[in-house]
């Protein structure tokens, strides 16, 4: 297993994402990909908390519900935190590795990518309006990038109520080179799918990976970009 992670503030002048992982031996992973939501420094508590509680609630099972559980556990710590001024929220996507199988959840539009033996074998999809825009046939997938309401988020750690986390997995993985990436949407939106692809295929670590697909990046952002992390992971 090898890992590689980034976060960069972008053109904003504070970053509110946060990467954080948890490793155990031999072959057991806990990783965490937040964009926090709500500014004045709001989100960047919001993202970090998430992925603290987690990260350290982590068992080392690989099961998808268990991790569904560690983010609504998340999801109320943030509630905890928020103020009348402040109703800080954040985006979480997370996947777990453990005896050969993965498991992931997510709420929000911060994506996790599978890639087995180069191709691109599922992506999750966002809890956005642009997402229900394709689902009703208004849009198509690429549209999403840049898509007048891609920012709206429907579902956020720290929303009133409850929160719904999607979850999915795969045990085993089976044979084959398996490659996870995980990253916010200041990434995805400037980086195809495609793009993704050729650059796992030309990199021989998780962190050349990142490094080419940041390269297409910082080439098509401008001076005003959101903050953009990523993490990889490649079995």
């Amino acid at each position: 297993m090898e890992v590689a992670a980034y976060s960069d503030v972008g053109g904003r002048p504070r970053n509110e994402d946060t990467v954080r992982y948890r490793q155990l031996e031999p072959d057991g992973l806990c990783l965490v990909v937040a964009d926090g939501l709500g500014g004045h420094g709001g989100g960047e508590l919001a993202s970090a908390a998430a992925a603290e509680e987690i990260c350290a609630g982590w068992d080392g099972s690989a099961h998808p519900s268990a991790l569904a559980g560690l983010i609504q556990r998340a999801h109320r710590r943030v509630q905890g935190m928020q103020t009348g001024r402040c109703a800080m929220k954040t985006t979480a996507v997370a996947l777990v590795l453990a005896e050969g199988a993965a498991g992931w959840a997510h709420a929000g539009d911060s994506r996790l990518y599978w890639f087995r033996d180069g191709k691109l074998a599922f992506q999750t999809r966002d809890h956005s309006a642009s997402q229900i825009a394709v689902a009703l046939g208004d849009i198509t997938v690429d549209q999403i990038r840049f898509h007048e309401d891609r920012n709206r988020v429907l579902r956020a750690l720290g929303q009133e109520g409850s929160l719904n986390v999607e979850t999915g997995g795969e045990a085993p993985l089976g044979p084959g080179r398996h490659a996870f990436l995980l990253c916010t949407d200041g990434f995805w939106e400037y980086v195809l799918e495609r793009e993704m692809e050729a650059d796992l295929a030309a990199a021989s670590t998780p962190g050349q990976w990142l490094e080419r697909m940041r390269a297409r990046l910082e080439e098509r952002v401008s001076g005003s970009n959101d903050n953009h992390t990523a993490a990889a992971v490649w079995l």
